[in-house]
């Protein structure tokens, strides 16, 4: 049976993947110091995966209420899709059904204190991962799937060190003739 979702619930759900996400990145954390094993520094909150499941979940739900039957909604990295740059992908969230891809959707985050590399880092993966997608697309290695729905949403730790500009020196030709 289909499941209506109010505008409340969505944002009720959104609220409860992001405190799922803090969550589970603390268990993660206090795991690996429990084992001796932890990796350096804040890595150890995010190297067991799994933060972004609430969301995940989420999306799931909303694609099943769309009409979707779940049995074609893929979670976990269950699926492969080939890529154009690299043979394949693992995405969070692929909609395939009959060999037809119907969307993917990525959910990535970042947390501080290092914004500015990191977030051109996690900008170039998702810039670079549409490419590959998109490619795959125009040169036929998705089959004969219509052009497919492609989703990344990116949750920002809000700080006040990811509410502010980099700490440049200006702009990169100062005194070039």
């Amino acid at each position: 049976m289909k499941e209506e979702f109010a505008l409340e619930q969505i944002d009720q759900r959104a609220r409860q993947s992001v405190a799922y996400y803090w969550a589970t990145r603390s268990a993660q954390q206090q795991k690996q110091e429990e084992t001796g094993r932890a990796d350096q520094g804040l890595r150890s909150a995010v190297t067991g995966g799994a933060q972004m499941d609430g969301f995940i979940e989420l999306f799931t739900d909303l694609i099943a209420n769309a009409g979707i039957p779940r049995e074609y909604i893929f979670r976990s990295k269950a699926l492969e899709l080939p890529g154009f740059f690299r043979p394949t992908k693992e995405w969070d969230l692929p909609v395939v059904k009959s060999d037809t891809l119907i969307a993917v959707i990525e959910a990535k985050s970042q947390v501080g204190p290092s914004f500015g590399n990191n977030f051109n880092n996690r900008t170039e993966e998702a810039i670079g991962s549409a490419l590959d997608l998109w490619t795959a697309y125009r040169e036929g290695a998705l089959l004969a799937s219509p052009q497919p729905f492609l989703g990344y949403l990116f949750m920002l730790e809000d700080c006040a060190a990811s509410n502010q500009a980099s700490q440049g020196e200006g702009a990169s030709f100062q005194g070039v003739p």
